[in-house]
């Protein structure tokens, strides 16, 4: 029995080893042609993707190559490995490594994948969290999903450019990180977005935690070969709104996940608050300099523009009756402008109140509300009433 198992040992292992030694013969000569990259074509990625169409023809060998090079030639940042900044500008995220050849996920993850579109290959760069020996990471992490050939496969340039180990990082090429389907790198990667699995029956936070990531067909079915097609064709406003609904159904099971979330919330929210400022001064034109931008919100520099507006505005008893007429009607279509905005905004106030409560992004439609209500031009409104009357106008 003994005998049996000994030599049931010796064939599972003699062919893990044929089959690591057959997966890295096949890369062999793509690798070589990769790492010949040089150096002078290393200064954007626009010319790293130029050298890889030049030389590589299919998805495969193309993802294959940009790989090998990102994971090859970008160290990992010991220094910086807590200092990942998801919000960071793209380009930054790609000069940095390019210029000192060091980098955290969110930089081997962003050249990665603007290599593969800038050759040709649709990716996208997934966020999340992970899970070693066991147990959740506390800190996020940043990976790539790229299409090849047809079908979705996931990309891991850090993780498969080494390791950790006494604080000091550990060179050695890992092809598991290399083109792993969606069902397998689910169980150490997890996206905040489901949407990035990849898969029919996502898996949820709960379930990472848990171990279980099998594809459990009692699930309601997720197309999300459909999904990442609407996905690629909404604004860009319509993406956070769908993200954030499928981030938080998934489950909020850690602060990682909670800290996303909230930022989605933030940004949709100034999105909507600007396109509040936006419309109004769309509706009123130049009748209120002081109401430009959120920039001159709580500023000083509303002070200024309402001194510029009196001195520009000609006193009304300085006015021709044709004039003053004039001017009933344009103070007229202002206050129509005014009152329909105000109502606006008081059910933006009510909205954001039974949806989020009280907070400071709240309150900025009740600011604009007070300085419309208080605007000086209301005043001058009231006298313009008076003198038309005494000159019989009206």
């Amino acid at each position: 029995m003994k005998l049996k198992k000994f030599a049931l040992i010796c064939v599972l292992t003699t062919h893990a080893v044929f089959a690591q030694k057959a997966k890295l013969t096949e890369f062999s000569a793509i690798d070589k042609k990769a790492l010949q990259l040089p150096d002078s074509l290393t200064k954007n990625t626009e010319l790293i993707a130029s050298y890889i169409t030049s030389n590589f023809t299919t998805d495969k060998d193309k993802s294959r190559a940009i790989f090998i090079w990102v994971a090859s030639n970008i160290q990992y940042d010991i220094d910086n490995m807590f200092a990942i900044n998801f919000y960071e500008k793209k380009e930054e995220k790609i000069t940095k490594p390019l210029s000192t050849r060091k980098g955290i996920c969110e930089n081997y993850a962003t050249l990665f994948t603007d290599i593969c579109m800038k050759s040709g290959l649709k990716s996208f760069v997934v966020e999340g969290y992970t899970k070693q020996n066991g147990f959740a990471d506390y800190i996020p992490h940043a990976w790539s999903a790229t299409l090849v050939d047809s079908s979705w496969f996931l990309f891991d340039p850090t993780w498969g450019s080494g390791y950790v180990s006494g604080g000091k990082f550990f060179k050695k090429i890992n092809n598991e990180y290399y083109k792993a389907s969606p069902t397998t790198i689910i169980k150490s990667h997890i996206p905040f977005d489901y949407l990035w699995q990849f898969v029919n029956y996502p898996v949820t936070n709960q379930e990472f935690y848990e171990g279980d990531i099998r594809q459990n067909k009692t699930k309601q079915f997720f197309n999300f070969k459909d999904t990442i097609q609407v996905y690629e064709n909404q604004s860009h406003i319509d993406q956070l709104i769908s993200s954030a609904y499928r981030v938080e159904k998934n489950g909020v099971k850690n602060s990682l996940i909670f800290d996303r979330l909230q930022h989605l919330k933030l940004e949709i929210e100034n999105y909507r608050q600007a396109r509040i400022v936006n419309l109004y001064n769309s509706a009123v034109g130049d009748s209120t300099p002081w109401f430009v931008s959120p920039r001159t919100i709580f500023s000083s520099d509303l002070n200024n523009a309402f001194n510029k507006t009196k001195m520009k505005n000609k006193d009304l008893s300085e006015l021709t009756d044709q004039e003053l007429l004039e001017e009933a009607k344009r103070v007229k279509s202002f206050s129509f402008t005014n009152a329909l905005f105000i109502g606006f905004l008081a059910g933006v106030v009510i909205y954001s109140v039974v949806k989020s409560s009280w907070g400071m992004l709240t309150l900025i439609p009740l600011y604009f509300i007070y300085k419309m209500v208080n605007d000086p031009k209301n005043k001058r409104s009231k006298d313009l009433e008076q003198l038309l009357k005494e000159r019989n106008l009206k």
